[in-house]
């Protein structure tokens, strides 16, 4: 009895492509052939049972005089999808003479929308190019002999097309991670958004509807479907997804169209082509590329910005380099209304989106808005070294406006960057998985999150903790301390003085500066001392002193010394100036009373400090790491010291052992 396909044979196979169109292709090139054959041969495949009867009824449709066939068919073929050509991969391998003309005749017989996604692949230029280089007949005879792909099922082709798209992307050095993600993860993050609703998922007459933005191969909104039939399988589940990649679209639409899944994925940029305005959605998921810069589109996303919340970026714009919070914001617009049924959405960032970004900072600003709208639901920090492409830290963020009573005004902080295990082979930057069972424990934390951060005595009791939404503000206050100067005349001072700025186009400067270089070695605790001292030199050597406002403030800031003995400086009001290079800053919970932390926290140590008010903001931060961090004591030192001397004596013998 003989084993069905597997995805990674069924890969390996595939990828062996390669070593055909070694020397003509780059190996960077080479998905731009494999990819597209691979789709149409799945295509093919697919199509094989009902081809003839397809075929039948477009000649009889055709001998009739009908137009508009495609409906007939579609129902025809059993699929959204046909083909009315009289070659299939057989009869193009079996013609050596006519292989590209007969490939495009195949080609011009698919109904629409396959076309559409083959002209995605910019397919034609591909056969030219083949052609050209005698190896198309090559390609297509491998192609052909390629007999189960059409027995995987849609999650193993995932898998197949997840691993050709790897192998692409790091022949060409391109983020593979933007194209997708690691089926476990996906698994854990559809689990996270779906488990609080299982109840609600099983119900009778479910009709939901789920989005990616930036779907890829769309690997994760097939598992989401998955998931939601696996708990109702009578469930009407609708798939949308938006993709800029025209390979992974194209892909994407191809796996669509087979699994006759209703919904639609949109080819575009879903910063400046929303492909799905005005639309709303149950449930969002997505893997964002991480740091994603948007200046290609920065002028649309600041001219919909100045639309406030009648756009969808109206809690503020992150930095230029780095759209992670665009693509979060994009999703938050396309809720459900949580009057109607509310939605649910979570997403996976990096580091970054958690505490880039200073007070009133456009980051800090976004933070703000989620918080304060009870948006935030959860944050769940997963291992490193989990994706293909990086083995930075990794978090979902989940997000609802329909959260349970006990989480209202609440956020689950979630600790898993304990639960993966080693790979027993590196794909990339990817060293570690995360197993069905600790995919299955840490869903069971997050549902449980209040119970378990509320019990010491429960064993994951240390991974999980929950903070009120305004436990992440703070108020920023900055802290000034008087300016104390000296004054003095030295060959560094009069050095200054000659590069001063502010007079350097000053007629008069050099005579200054003569008239002053007799002073050298001069020290005034006083301005006015100094002041004195100064014009009465200038004046006896006929000098001039500076006239305006601009001039002696360059004179000023020349002969100026900073010195924590020196008088304290006011401006012309009698106000106390502030030392810029003394200017402080200090963070303070957002419900603890200002005054009360200075006088307790700054004033003891420095006395003379003040506050100055005009410059508070507030700011919001995640800082995830700092609350489950644990200290680690260091090692005694008599247990370092004994070490030391155990590798001394150790080297001192290999030292004897060479010099005999």
């Amino acid at each position: 009895m003989t084993s069905g396909p597997t995805h990674q044979k069924m890969a390996k196979d595939i990828w062996s492509v390669a070593d055909l169109l070694r020397g003509d292709y780059k190996r960077h090139e080479y998905g731009q052939v494999i990819l597209p054959f691979t789709v149409l041969r799945r295509l093919d495949a697919v199509m094989a049972s009902t081809r003839d009867a397809v075929r039948e009824r477009d000649a009889k449709l055709e001998a009739s005089g009908v137009q508009n066939k495609e409906k007939v068919l579609g129902r025809t073929a059993k699929l959204p999808f046909f083909n009315t050509s009289q070659q299939d991969f057989g009869t193009i391998a079996s013609d050596s003479t006519s292989v590209a003309k007969n490939l495009r005749d195949y080609i011009n017989g698919f109904s629409p929308n396959v076309r559409q996604l083959l002209e995605r692949f910019d397919f034609d230029n591909q056969i030219t190019k083949l052609a050209s280089a005698k190896l198309l007949y090559l390609v297509i005879g491998r192609f052909a002999a390629m007999k189960d792909l059409d027995k995987l099922d849609g999650h193993d082709m995932g898998y197949v097309f997840e691993h050709l798209i790897r192998l692409f992307a790091e022949a060409s050095n391109e983020t593979a991670g933007e194209h997708f993600t690691p089926r476990e993860v996906i698994k854990l993050m559809v689990n996270l958004l779906i488990a609080p609703d299982a109840d609600t998922v099983a119900g009778e007459g479910q009709v939901i509807n789920i989005l990616d933005p930036a779907c890829g191969t769309g690997g994760m909104l097939t598992a989401a479907e998955e998931h939601i039939k696996a708990i109702n399988p009578k469930a009407e589940v609708y798939l949308y997804g938006q993709e800029i990649n025209p390979d992974a679209w194209a892909t994407c639409q191809s796996e669509m169209l087979i699994r006759s899944q209703p919904g639609e994925v949109v080819f575009g940029n879903s910063f400046s082509e929303d492909g799905f305005k005005d639309r709303k959605f149950d449930y969002m998921l997505s893997n964002p590329p991480f740091g994603v810069e948007w200046k290609k589109v920065k002028d649309f996303i600041e001219a919909e910005a100045e639309l406030g919340f009648g756009g969808r970026f109206g809690a503020g714009t992150p930095r230029i380099n780095d759209g992670s919070f665009l693509f979060l914001q994009n999703m938050i617009d396309k809720m459900e209304p949580v009057e109607g049924k509310g939605s649910r959405l979570a997403i996976v960032f990096n580091g970054s989106p958690l505490f880039t970004g200073a007070a009133e900072s456009g980051e800090s600003r976004i933070r703000q808005w989620i918080l304060e709208n009870d948006l935030l639901e959860g944050i769940v920090a997963l291992p490193d070294q989990l994706f293909y492409n990086t083995g930075i830290s990794t978090y979902f963020w989940v997000l609802s406006n329909r959260k349970s009573k006990r989480l209202h005004h609440k956020v689950i902080l979630l600790d898993a960057r304990d639960q993966w295990e080693k790979m027993s082979k590196s794909l990339g930057d990817k060293r570690k998985k995360i197993s069905d069972a600790q995919i299955d424990h840490i869903t069971k934390m997050y549902v449980a999150a209040v119970d378990v951060a509320a019990d010491p005595t429960h064993p994951d009791h240390a991974k999980v903790k929950i903070f009120g939404t305004r436990d992440f503000g703070y108020n920023r206050i900055t802290v000034e301390r008087p300016l104390k100067q000296r004054f003095e005349i030295t060959e560094d001072t009069l050095a200054a003085l000659e590069d001063a700025k502010p007079l350097a186009k000053w007629a008069d400067r050099d005579d200054l500066v003569a008239a002053l270089r007799g002073l050298t070695g001069s020290v005034w605790w006083t301005k006015n001392e100094a002041a004195n001292a100064m014009k009465t030199a200038i004046k006896a050597a006929d000098a001039t002193w500076p006239s305006t406002a601009a001039l002696q403030k360059g004179l000023w800031a020349a002969v100026s010394i900073s010195d924590p003995d020196g008088e304290v400086q006011t401006a012309k009001d009698g106000s106390v100036l502030p030392d810029p290079d003394l200017r402080d800053y200090e963070n303070i919970p957002l419900d603890e009373d200002i005054d009360e932390y200075f006088a307790r926290e700054v004033t003891p140590h420095v006395p003379d400090a003040w506050i100055d008010r005009d410059k508070d903001k507030v700011g919001y931060e995640i800082p995830f790491t700092r609350h489950f961090y644990v200290y680690t004591p260091p090692r005694p030192l008599a247990e370092i010291d004994a070490d030391l001397q155990e590798l001394e004596e150790q080297i001192q013998k290999l030292l004897g052992e060479v010099t005999r």
